[in-house]
């Protein structure tokens, strides 16, 4: 009994601890500033080779690709998650060919994204793992007090 307690124990803490950093990131928003301006930059680049063909050099979309700029765009995504955004861009994008890219090449073009559509950079990368973009919110708003 012992050892089976002695094993569990150090498992639960890290359970508990790991808990206590998502909940600690909960509640953040695109408007804190969660990505770099030179992941941004990496992401325009990454975005003129491999996605400006469709959704045009001005991310304004062309033919069927939506445009990936402005109050629609925004608004489609409003209430959702950064994660719910990566996700859809990392598992269908480019069209002809999505999930070619490294996760994180598809955060950089992200990033690129937030940036273009006026949300504001910040010290820390964009994340590239979906369960902790999960816990940063789109709004198409800067709430008040940011």
């Amino acid at each position: 009994m012992k050892t089976a307690l002695a094993t569990l124990l150090p498992m639960a803490v890290g359970l508990v601890l790991a808990g206590a950093a998502l909940a600690q990131d909960a509640g953040k928003s695109v408007w804190q500033g969660i990505y770099t301006e030179e992941q941004a930059t990496r992401g325009a680049g990454i975005y003129a080779q491999r996605c400006g063909a469709c959704h045009g050099a001005a991310l304004n979309g062309t033919g069927e690709a939506p445009a990936l700029i402005g109050g629609e765009f925004v608004s489609h995504w409003d209430t959702m998650t950064v994660g719910d955004l990566y996700d859809r861009v990392r598992t269908t994008m480019p069209q002809n060919d999505p999930m070619s890219m490294s996760r994180d090449e598809y955060a950089d073009v992200l990033a690129f994204l937030l940036k273009t559509n006026g949300f504001p950079a910040g010290g820390q990368p964009l994340d590239r793992r979906s369960e902790v973009l999960a816990t940063i919110g789109i709004t198409a708003e800067k709430p008040s007090g940011m």
